[in-house]
């Protein structure tokens, strides 16, 4: 196989402590390191879609595995695995972690050690702990690295079901939403340690899981929850039968929604604001998470669609119900959306806060009638029609 020879890195400014023990895939462009990239021993870069702005560093405290992997200015990966992803200035993996495609994490965001991610989206400054599963969800809240949602050490995103011939996905959890969380004002969310949700849900803003229980339901603003009660039962059981469906797929719509509303967000306003060519790969390689993430909720409600059985007459009624309006809607509703959608409102927001410098700065600059303007485009876009409604 063949790969960069270290030198010609070196040459352009990368720094490789110790050349002969880091590998560069010869399909990686080398106009898409920067100068000042840190590639520490172990680091092995593959993958025509890499770029690594200026200040990133692979593998800083052990061997990192990447590939087609997007890092902002200062981010970095500690040690692990990282494939399809997209880290944003300053974000970081810490140690050991596993990163599959469809991951995006927004400035300052972090990880500490064993954390598996894939198609998760946070937010800027949402911490993650260690020894944690939060595969299949969207995380906002909080203001800065000192106030901001967080999920605890330990916790799990339960994103399968028995349900349907061959089990289900279409469990993707919001903790926050896009057209709040995106102006960086909300309160933070906390997911308490040793616990964890059984997707699909809606935890709001402001609100705290209790440590140690494991949660099934939405809960809305400004709560803590101390957990759930169970009853200890067993009964008889088909997982080919289903109910309420259409409630699930209700959840499901509103989180491709959201991310609808994020894509819009990335390329109405983050992508314009960029000059230089390596930020602006970095911002597409987000966006293009963006829009896998559509892509795998799409293909996961018609899944489960398609193989979920009535378990009577009501839940017959309630799937047809269902299957009918997903397919009014799928082939408009389930891509990423079109550049007019929301467009007089996009225009009214952005009449005079062209964006422009440092994203983060920006956004927590604008005043509360331009957030509310905002928030109005945004929303337009991720409930055109009031197409969720099922």
């Amino acid at each position: 196989m063949e790969f960069h020879n270290a030198k010609q890195l070196i040459d352009r400014g990368v720094i490789i402590p110790a050349p002969q023990s880091v590998y560069v895939d010869a399909a990686v462009s080398l106009d898409r390191i920067a100068p000042g990239v840190v590639l520490y021993p172990g680091a092995r870069v593959s993958g025509a879609e890499t770029v690594l702005a200026e200040g990133a560093a692979v593998g800083t405290q052990g061997p990192a595995n990447i590939e087609n992997v997007a890092l902002g200015r200062g981010a970095k990966i500690v040690s692990g695995t990282a494939e399809g992803a997209c880290l944003l200035a300053g974000a970081s993996l810490g140690p050991n972690s596993h990163v599959r495609s469809g991951t995006l994490l927004e400035e300052d965001a972090s990880t500490g050690h064993g954390v598996g991610l894939k198609q998760t989206i946070v937010l800027s400054f949402v911490t993650l702990g260690s020894q944690i599963n939060f595969c299949d969800c969207f995380m906002a809240g909080g203001t800065s690295r000192s106030d901001h949602s967080e999920v605890g050490s330990g916790f799990i995103h339960f994103n399968f079901t028995p349900f349907g011939k061959k089990g289900d996905k279409a469990t993707a959890s919001l903790f926050g939403d896009v057209c709040s969380g995106v102006f960086l004002q909300s309160p933070r969310i906390f997911l308490g340690g040793s616990g964890g949700v059984v997707g699909p849900i809606h935890v709001d803003y402001g609100t705290t899981l209790a440590a140690g229980s494991v949660y099934r339901r939405d809960y809305g603003g400004g709560l803590l929850v101390y957990g759930e009660k169970t009853i200890a039962k067993s009964r008889t059981f088909d997982p080919l039968l289903v109910r309420r469906v259409g409630q699930r797929t209700k959840r499901c719509l509103r989180y491709i929604g959201e991310l609808r509303a994020l894509y819009a967000w990335y390329r109405d306003v983050r992508l314009g604001a960029l000059t230089d060519e390596v930020d602006r790969l970095i911002v597409e390689s987000a966006m293009k998470r963006i829009a896998e993430g559509i892509k795998e909720r799409r293909r996961q409600v018609n899944r489960f669609l398609e193989g979920a059985c009535p378990a009577d007459d009501e839940a017959k009624i309630d799937l047809d119900k269902t299957r009918s309006h997903w397919a009014s809607i799928e082939a408009t509703f389930a891509v990423i959306p079109k550049p007019d959608e929301g467009q007089a409102l996009r225009e009214a927001f952005l009449r005079d806060v062209e964006p422009q410098g440092e994203h983060v700065t920006w956004v927590q600059g604008l005043g509360s009638v331009q957030v509310e303007q905002g928030k109005s485009w945004l929303r337009a876009v991720s409930q055109p029609g009031s197409s969720q409604s099922v």
